[in-house]
């Protein structure tokens, strides 16, 4: 998404421990993964703005990693039939240098349609579903599963877009096109 708005960056995989924490919410999980992903790579690269994220799928207060094998993403695409879930997203955007740092969670509402096994399975038969949280990607073949949305439909894809590039605008990160 940001390389389609021109923007040059680098891809910097952090070494960050996913851990959700007793007592932690899904919204506070994601807004401290995404803190501590920017501040990991920040740390190697002090005088860069760095962006960490980390999104999740949560249906009734559980969150819906990425499925192991093909039987959880089907298992997983049939709880989600006919239900809405919610997808957080938190990002981070870091200036280790300056000690500057933002942090924010979106969420949006995504409403599934009622579909069958045979849907879900050949859904699954893709391979798009295995290494997505919640096994389905809204941006592609998984698509067709979601009824609507309520919110940012690219936090849904991974980055809430409108809301980071606001703040990337407000620091200064990037200048407007």
């Amino acid at each position: 998404m940001l390389e389609k708005l021109g923007l040059e960056f680098e891809i910097i995989a952090p070494e960050v421990d996913e851990v959700v924490q007793e007592g932690e919410s899904p919204a506070d999980f994601v807004q401290r993964a995404a803190i501590e992903k920017a501040s990991e790579v920040a740390g190697h690269h002090p005088d860069a703005w760095v962006l960490g994220a980390d999104t999740i799928v949560v249906h009734q207060d559980e969150i819906l990693g990425k499925p192991k094998d093909a039987g959880e993403a089907q298992r997983i695409l049939m709880r989600l039939s006919g239900q809405v879930h919610r997808v957080f997203t938190g990002f981070c955007l870091r200036r280790q240098q300056d000690d500057l740092s933002v942090s924010r969670v979106i969420s949006t509402e995504v409403y599934f349609s009622s579909f069958s096994e045979a849907m879900a399975a050949a859904y699954v038969s893709t391979g798009e579903p295995l290494d997505k949280a919640g096994a389905y990607g809204i941006q592609g073949r998984g698509g067709v599963l979601v009824e609507k949305i309520k919110g940012s439909y690219s936090n849904v894809v991974g980055l809430p877009l409108a809301e980071a590039i606001d703040e990337m605008l407000c620091y200064q990160v990037i200048e407007p096109f």
